[in-house]
């Protein structure tokens, strides 16, 4: 088994992967939205302190799950890119001791391609526990794959051909989706983490008041034709429409502007799909995948599975329990590599807040 650790951020997580089948075996996180909440948004210090607490406090219940019988482990896997370097340290710390005492080899993984893997955590689970080479065989029936990557840092229109053959073909010139959303909410006093909160006013605006349209703003990049995508000019009208609203603000005002927000950047991520579909690296693709913390937003997946049967592209998701950053999808990730023999030495593993220029392929 592998043996997987996910610190890139304000999620502690531990898990374990059988190395033949790719089936979780045992996976744990612990969230840390209950301490960064007052602050609007993670606070590195804090999310370093707390990983520092909880990784050796969650090791020690996979420790528990196997008998204290560690023997079975055949490699550790651990998020070295991108995040925050005080919390991806924590992570690799961790990951080179357990290598050093079980004599066992490191497996450093970019978690952006782990969010990628996370599409296939429960299929091999249910499908897939007893045999061999699951992982490639849904692997290859599901490529070249076309991917939206959306979270709390990134927006990605990625397209993947093979385990080691992933280009970015679009991607933010500024803010990320998730991150606007965790900015609105921290306008409205909603707390962190944002994404939920927005989308759950959205959702009771338009389930309350069905024949009232939310409050308008602009759809970013609306008459640019480049593939990208840019959420800072629509944050800023937010913030600026809030300010414009009588105060206190109501409920009502509340869910207007949280619905009319996420109308506009769900509607930005589909006109940049549209472009995408319509460009030569899509018309052979069968398959369309929305992954990160961010694709856990219903009404984004509606409205892009919408454009899918539009263009002929059947979706897929991850399930919600593994959108955000977990260990699951890292050890999922790390199998190809163990399988290659791709090892990093413990003397040259180092952490670094941004992917390498070596984790994606170029666009021929």
């Amino acid at each position: 088994m592998i043996l997987s650790i996910e610190s890139s951020c304000d999620d502690s997580s531990i898990a374990l992967t059988d190395i033949n089948s790719a089936a979780l075996v045992y996976h744990i996180k612990i969230s840390q939205d209950k301490e960064h909440s007052n602050y609007g948004g993670v606070v590195p210090e804090i999310a370093s302190r707390l990983h520092c607490q909880r990784l050796p406090q969650i090791l020690q219940r996979l420790k528990t799950f196997l008998d204290d019988d560690l023997s079975p482990i055949k490699a550790v896997a651990v998020t070295t890119r991108p995040g925050l370097s005080v919390t991806l340290i924590e992570g690799l710390m961790m990951a080179k001791a357990l290598c050093l005492s079980l004599q066992v080899p490191l497996i450093c993984i970019n978690h952006l391609k782990g969010h990628i893997y996370s599409l296939f955590i429960k299929t091999l689970a249910q499908n897939c526990s007893t045999h061999r080479d699951c992982l490639e065989s849904c692997l290859n029936a599901t490529l070249p794959l076309g991917v939206l990557l959306v979270s709390g840092g990134h927006t990605q229109i990625l397209l993947m051909r093979g385990a080691n053959d992933i280009s970015i073909l679009a991607q933010s010139l500024d803010d990320s989706f998730g991150e606007s959303f965790d900015k609105v909410a921290k306008y409205l006093g909603l707390g962190y983490p944002g994404g939920p909160k927005v989308e759950s006013y959205a959702k009771d605006f338009s389930l309350t008041y069905p024949q009232t349209p939310p409050h308008s703003f602009p759809v970013p990049l609306l008459h640019n034709q480049e593939l990208a995508f840019s959420f800072s000019g629509l944050k800023n009208a937010v913030r600026l429409a809030i300010q414009a609203f009588p105060k206190p603000l109501h409920s009502k005002d509340i869910g207007s502007i949280c619905a009319g927000f996420q109308k506009s950047a769900c509607e930005h991520i589909v006109r940049k799909l549209k472009c995408f579909f319509q460009m030569r690296e899509a018309q052979d693709l069968r398959y369309f995948a929305i992954v990160g913390g961010a694709s856990a937003n219903l009404y984004l997946r509606s409205q892009v599975e919408s454009l899918c049967k539009m263009y002929d592209k059947q979706l897929l998701t991850s399930g919600l329990e593994f959108c955000s950053d977990n260990a699951a999808m890292i050890g999922i990730a790390a199998i190809e590599h163990y399988k290659r023999g791709d090892f990093t030495p413990l003397d040259e593993a180092n952490i670094s807040p941004r992917s390498l220029e070596s984790d994606f392929s170029s666009i021929p």
